[in-house]
């Protein structure tokens, strides 16, 4: 399986929905009340998202059963990058440990 975005930092905020909109963009919902279009255009045709050129695969989105967005088990975009696309929060306001961990070098 190919991988763009894989990951799974927050158990917080679970991607419940996706569902293919025009123009390559996706409705998603969140497990929190989120919800919304998510524009993907900026992806198509580069690298692994050259898939959705063929006629009719960007619409098979869904959700894995680990939570990623993910089409045809050849794409996953990771559900948190997701989530701050579609709320347009910060990485630290997801992730409020982040911002206050110790970084020793």
């Amino acid at each position: 399986m190919r991988r763009f975005e894989s990951c799974r930092l927050s158990t917080m905020v679970k991607l419940v929905s996706a569902r293919a909109l025009a123009g390559f963009r996706v409705y998603l919902t969140y497990d929190d009340g989120s919800e919304g279009e998510v524009d993907l255009s900026d992806f198509v045709g580069r690298g692994v998202f050259r898939l959705w050129e063929a006629p009719g695969t960007f619409e098979r989105v869904q959700v894995a059963p680990h939570g990623a967005l993910a089409w045809n088990d050849e794409v996953e975009l990771c559900p948190d990058a997701m989530y701050l696309r579609l709320t347009g929060k910060s990485v630290e306001e997801l992730f409020p440990r982040l911002a206050t961990a110790a970084v020793h070098a």
